[in-house]
């Protein structure tokens, strides 16, 4: 195919040298009606590029063609069979893929350590999940994603289960063995769903690890503005071989989809995709560089551990890791990644990625360049000079993965729309959640509507809470009290 070619971004320029006059949505007509004050701001290229996907990019029965070429041309730049664009984010496409593959009170078998997205899909729809546990590190109490073993076990014990779902690369870079777990999904003839959200790049370099479409994954979902230059919101989704109906797929996107999508998200997501296969070797080649050289010199900053491959890779570990995300250990400095997160903030207006107890994470990609990579640098160094005047860490309890472990004790939809009540923490434990409590970044909840609160956990969330830790998705945000169901 022709990759030089952009359907959307031409459709928009063809749009625009036509003038074109609409009569239609967005009512601010390509810009006129819009504050001035709002255009100072954003610009008025934004609107004027705002325009419909269908009477607008293409006519109403969309004979141009102008959305399927591009899809297919994405495709075909990652060697998948099928392209979904979505611009309602991989919150959406998760989703979609989610139902394509399991349906209301059927069985699907998903890492714990996913993303508040699919325990949303769980609740939306009445999907019956099988938890299969992460694996562990109780030196670094951090999670990575769950072994081929573990959902072999899981096929064993649960053989009605529709499919599968694994998380990876995981929002810390850390990466499954995705062929091994395909294999096993497809020794029961089921199909693999990978969320792979932080992994769009990963087709377009060989020292990246191995994407989900060549491990042999079913479905593979990508949020392309999270490592991609797209715009917020931008997600695709891909499918290859026969377990997964394509037209179920589609059908599933425009259930839950926007019948209003953004041109904008896709004339960005068309552009990426001709900019990857034109540039993308080159580009990652210069940011793979830059990376290494900041690694190291943030390791050299007193009180600071970079993590790499001796930390997380190994047969109780990860699979393989991202050396675009930089973790941080920073417990050297004796204060939490929250507050060293604040700082850098406050002080050098340098926003990182995600942050915890004891952690900083810097996402690098390949719009980094020297100078941004100095700032980071500069921030982190004055952090480990100023660490002795900043609050210390306060002891947060972390529980043993035995504690993290909760019993799904009824479904997710039926606990979130059940009769519930509001009661304090501490009368919590022993008590079916009805609400998701996700520490955010990176949205990993640590409890989900259904489980089986324990007082273990309720007591890392609380002084988590203290030490820094949001968790928006409560009803009580500071977790002095917890939304649980009413039990008969």
């Amino acid at each position: 195919m022709d990759h030089s070619k952009a359907p959307v971004l031409e459709a928009l320029d063809a749009y625009h040298d036509e003038g074109q006059t609409p009569f239609t949505p967005p009512g601010h007509k390509q810009g006129r009606g819009v504050d001035p004050r709002v255009l100072a701001i954003l610009g008025e290229a934004v609107f004027r590029s705002d325009v419909l996907a269908i009477s607008g990019l293409d006519d109403r029965s969309s004979s141009h063609g102008v959305l399927a070429e591009a899809q297919a041309l994405m495709a075909d730049a990652v060697g998948a069979e099928h392209t979904f664009f979505s611009t309602c984010g991989s919150s959406l496409s998760v989703k979609a893929a989610m139902l394509s593959v399991a349906g209301p009170h059927e069985t699907l078998l998903i890492g714990r350590d996913v993303h508040k997205s699919v325990v949303s899909g769980l609740i939306l729809s009445g999907v019956r999940p099988v938890w299969v546990d992460p694996q562990w590190d109780p030196v670094l109490h951090l999670a990575h994603s769950p072994t081929a073993e573990s959902f072999r076990a899981a096929f064993r014990d649960h053989p009605e289960a529709k499919g599968a779902l694994v998380t990876s690369p995981t929002a810390y870079g850390t990466c499954s063995d995705l062929a091994a777990v395909a294999d096993v999904c497809h020794e029961h003839g089921r199909p693999l769903i990978a969320d792979e959200a932080w992994g769009a790049h990963l087709p377009f370099h060989p020292a990246l690890p191995t994407w989900a479409m060549d491990a042999g994954a079913d479905v593979c979902v990508t949020s392309v503005h999270k490592m991609g230059s797209a715009l917020e919101q931008s997600s695709v989704f891909h499918l290859q071989g026969d377990l997964v109906d394509p037209h179920v797929l589609s059908a599933r996107k425009e259930l839950l989809g926007t019948t209003s999508p953004s041109s904008l998200i896709y004339a960005a997501l068309d552009g990426w995709r001709r900019q990857m296969v034109e540039h993308g070797r080159a580009l990652y080649d210069e940011a793979l560089a830059l990376v290494a050289d900041v690694r190291a010199r943030i390791g050299a900053i007193h009180g600071m551990r970079v993590h790499g491959r001796e930390d997380f890779v190994g047969p109780e570990l990860a699979a393989d890791m991202d050396p675009l995300q930089i973790v941080v250990d920073i417990s050297g400095l004796r204060i939490t990644g929250y507050t060293a997160a604040d700082w850098v903030r406050e002080h050098h207006r340098v926003n990182l990625h995600l942050s915890d107890h004891r952690r900083i994470n810097a996402q690098l990609t390949h719009a980094d360049d020297e100078e941004s990579a100095r700032r980071l640098l500069t921030a982190l160094e004055d952090l480990a000079r100023h660490a002795d005047e900043l609050p210390p860490a306060p002891e947060i309890h972390v529980p043993d993965p035995a504690e993290l472990r909760l019993e799904q004790a009824m479904l997710p939809r039926d606990a979130f729309f059940g009769p519930t009540e509001q009661v304090p923490w501490r009368r919590a434990a022993g008590r079916i959640s009805a609400e998701m409590l996700s520490p955010y970044p990176p949205g990993i909840p640590a409890a989900l509507p259904g489980e089986r609160l324990t007082a273990g956990l309720l007591d890392y969330l609380r002084t988590g809470v203290e030490a820094g830790m949001v968790v928006p998705d409560a009803v009580d945000g500071t977790v002095r009290s917890v939304r649980v169901a009413v039990e008969e």
